[in-house]
């Protein structure tokens, strides 16, 4: 079946933007933001549209997930929904938007800290220039019994660059937890009750000697065998 025109403005502008990617651009082609623009200089907010399509399985990388990408370009990689046949462009479900109570609640069951770096909302990060900005993420969790779901999880800005499509493998945890022995599951819950953990000398130490060059390296695995002779 033939694809309509990307110039059809009897469609919506984000199934234009689709066909726009497919019949001008081509899968694995870079563009631009001014490229974009300039195909559709009477809609608004066309930055947007195409950044929806993301959300039905259309994959366009930018710098961040593309590191050959300059800042202002784009690569369309590939295709996704037929967002220009009717029904295909809806939202899918875990992509409601969320009230303000739900996310209200996650940031206080999460204690108001980014779950993948631990930073505070208004922290600075290393350098002390930039501070965290806290968002409400979603995240698609396997289950034991291998379906897949979603869950909110607060995330910061900056860890949630390039996270789109970032699983949790619930199974997989539970399973380790499992074969734990009884202290270590002690320890862990302790771990988790503070939702904190406590690094060990031993951690420390192996942390820093991650850090050292070469030739330092070796010195303290020296020192280590010698001790062991």
């Amino acid at each position: 079946m033939a694809l309509p025109s990307w110039r059809d403005t009897t469609i919506g502008s984000m199934a234009r933007a689709a066909l726009w990617l497919l019949q001008e651009v081509g899968e694995d082609e870079i563009f631009t933001k001014a490229d974009l623009r300039e195909a559709f200089p009477d809609v608004a907010q066309i930055d947007r549209r195409m950044r929806g399509l993301r959300d039905h399985g259309w994959k366009i990388s930018t710098s961040r997930e593309d590191p050959t990408l300059r800042q202002q370009e784009q690569r369309f990689v590939a295709q996704g929904a037929e967002v220009w046949i009717p029904g295909k462009a809806k939202a899918p479900k875990h992509k409601a938007s969320l009230t303000a109570v739900q996310r209200a609640k996650v940031l206080d069951e999460d204690g108001y800290l980014c779950r993948t770096c631990g930073i505070a909302a208004g922290e600075a990060y290393d350098g002390g220039i930039e501070q965290a900005v806290l968002n409400v993420a979603r995240r698609q969790v396997i289950q034991p019994d291998a379906s897949t779901g979603y869950e909110l999880i607060t995330e910061c800005k900056r860890c949630g660059v390039g996270s789109q499509g970032r699983q949790a493998d619930l199974g997989l945890v539970l399973e380790q937890v499992a074969a734990l022995s009884p202290m270590e599951q002690r320890v862990l819950r302790a771990w988790i009750a503070a939702d904190h953990r406590s690094l060990s000398i031993l951690d420390k130490l192996w942390g820093q000697y991650r850090t050292l060059p070469e030739p330092s390296r070796k010195a303290v695995t020296d020192v280590l065998d010698g001790a062991n002779d």
